[in-house]
């Protein structure tokens, strides 16, 4: 198959409106949000055993809610072969029963993980879709409770909000301005929602892939607008459905431009604060503090997911205890 396509954005920037539009051609498949990406890596570096890769995908629920089952990723895996081609394995069979002939991925979680997806899929693409961070922080701080996993760095107030925005999205665009134009592509959600068609037709020939009548008619034919958090998937793409200057106190507002303002005025946006961003005691001991939260989550994170407690805590759910896989 050919590399895959990445969406990349922070949480709430509109990449699951990107990613039913593109999921809509013939040319790619992208499933929803995987999460098992660092899980699997982590668990198996190196030459991978395929028959202990496999035993671990069983016990995976999001690979089960794609509609596969191990039997479907038993073909595609061998002995020796490297992480990064045994987890393109699951996403391969996922496009090969969509009919497709290429697969992506949309888990704003990797954007804390950009370097671990360059080594496992070196010859991927990725189209960055980046929001307003203060529309973004409005929106994630107000998605209901069980829509995601709390971690020790998740934000709880738009100026912690920012330091998650500042840090995802300036490593997203470092990663960009390495590995160069035919690889990354960097759009607006506010172009995106004002002229759909015209950047979807941008991202569809930077990807090579069939832009086609109907990518844009979303509306009624995913089941994923039925989550409590994605109700906006009901309507086509509208400009305007969250405004910071209306939802965001003058207070919250100059916090978070105290943290970002600089990358917001980078990137085009307007800063209402005097200070546009220059650095404050204040500011560098909140992204400091976000930094050391977030990677004390990674490493108790990575520790709990290589260690035999993860297996006893996620049995097998497709009854496959002893899954065939190809040798040599």
């Amino acid at each position: 198959m050919s590399p895959p396509l990445i969406v990349l954005g922070v949480s709430r920037s509109g990449t699951t409106l990107l990613r039913v539009i593109l999921d809509r051609s013939s040319g790619i498949a992208i499933p929803d949000e995987s999460f098992f990406v660092p899980l699997l890596a982590r668990r198996h570096r190196g030459s991978v055993d395929a028959a202990r890769f496999l035993d671990d995908v069983s016990r995976i629920p999001t690979i089960r809610d794609w509609g596969l089952v191990t039997s479907d990723v038993a073909p595609r895996l061998r002995e020796g072969m490297s992480t990064g081609e045994a987890i393109a394995a699951i996403y391969e069979a996922y496009a090969a029963k969509a009919g497709k002939p290429r697969w992506g991925d949309k888990t704003p979680m990797y954007m804390r993980h950009l370097a671990l997806l360059e080594r496992l899929f070196p010859g991927a693409q990725y189209v960055h879709l980046v929001r307003d961070g203060r529309d973004a922080g409005v929106s994630f701080l107000e998605m209901p409770e069980g829509t995601f996993t709390r971690t020790w760095a998740h934000p709880q107030s738009l100026a912690e909000f920012a330091c998650l925005w500042r840090t995802e999205v300036s490593s997203a665009r470092a990663l960009g301005r390495r590995i160069g134009p035919r690889r990354y592509y960097e759009v607006r959600y506010e172009k995106l929602v004002a002229t759909p068609e015209d950047v979807v037709t941008g991202i569809c020939a930077f990807a090579n892939i069939p832009f086609e009548a109907g990518l844009l008619d979303y509306v009624g034919a995913t089941n994923v607008a039925e989550k409590p958090h994605q109700r906006r998937l009901h309507q086509p793409p509208t400009q305007g459905v969250r405004n910071w200057r209306d939802d965001t106190s003058a207070d919250d507002v100059q916090a978070f431009e105290a943290v970002a303002g600089d990358l917001l005025a980078e990137l085009g946006y307007e800063v209402t604060s005097a200070s546009r961003g220059r650095s404050s005691v204040r500011a560098d001991l909140r992204r400091g503090w976000y930094a050391v939260r977030l990677a004390g989550w990674n490493a108790s994170a990575s520790a709990l997911q290589r260690s035999p407690l993860w297996r006893r805590r996620h049995p097998r759910l497709d009854g496959l205890a002893h899954p065939r896989v190809a040798r040599g």
